[in-house]
């Protein structure tokens, strides 16, 4: 079987830049092993896989190793490829997904996404962080999905090289590492996930939602103009809204064509 295959550079308007997700557009969703199968064959960050069924969108995505519970990359180019390729003038998409409806909309921002507030709770270092990271937290917050670590500077997050093997040891799929913004950015951030087949994730709708509640509650506002500083680098400017975040970015086509599965 033959189907529509795109690749999309998400949370950039640079192309080669931002983080690259596959979209796969299937009549049905076949079995998790085959869509593993697919997703370490891209071997991207992300594969997302979409299926029109009775006028709904539903969207699952999977990493090279694991299919995850909720992914903003890989929804910000789904919803480019629908709005852009398959359904011209459409403005707004609702997605179904494991992490409920996930409405997405075109504005003259780029797309702004809707996705659910992940709050977390400040918690002492767990054991091994510190020599995972390279560096001694200033403080550490955990949810079920993910660490959290605040360090001092941008720069030190900038300049970081972490031991993969030792964050793939700690008892959360990922950890997030935050400072104070520079260059005009309210935060910096990046994110590790290599239990997830992720060593370093370029640019992380889903960990944003855990970012944007920590640095409202810190700075005392609700908006923020973030960057996440891997190598590729993106921007995100995202809003805590009750318990809600709307993340905002743009997309650029890279390639299209069509896969056979």
């Amino acid at each position: 079987m033959r189907v529509p295959f795109f690749q999309v550079d998400a949370f950039t308007s640079q192309r080669f830049a931002g983080n690259p997700a596959a979209v796969m557009v299937l009549p049905s969703f076949p079995d998790d092993a085959t869509m593993q199968a697919i997703a370490a064959e891209n071997n991207l960050a992300e594969t997302a896989f979409l299926v029109l069924q009775l006028g709904q969108y539903h969207l699952r995505w999977f990493t090279p190793t694991v299919e995850v519970p909720l992914c903003g990359h890989a929804t910000l180019a789904t919803a480019a490829v629908i709005m852009e390729r398959l359904a011209l003038g459409l403005d707004e998409v609702v997605f179904q997904t494991a992490s409920g409806p996930l409405p997405v909309t075109r504005s003259s921002d780029g797309y702004v996404m809707d996705f659910p507030s992940r709050p977390s709770d400040n918690v002492p270092p767990p054991h091994g962080i510190a020599k995972a990271l390279g560096v001694a937290p200033m403080e550490v917050h955990v949810n079920q999905y993910n660490y959290l670590a605040v360090l001092d500077h941008a720069k030190t997050v900038r300049d970081l090289a972490p031991d993969f093997v030792a964050i793939a040891g700690l008892d959360r799929p990922g950890i997030i590492v935050t400072a104070p913004g520079d260059d005009g950015y309210d935060f910096v951030s990046r994110y590790f996930a290599p239990a997830k087949g992720i060593p370093e994730d370029p640019v992380t709708g889903a960990a944003h939602c855990m970012l944007a509640p920590y640095w409202a509650a810190r700075l005392k506002k609700t908006t923020f103009h973030a960057y996440q500083a891997s190598r590729r680098g993106g921007e995100i400017d995202c809003q805590l809204v009750g318990d809600r975040v709307s993340l905002v970015g743009h997309c650029v086509f890279y390639l299209e064509g069509q896969a056979e599965i």
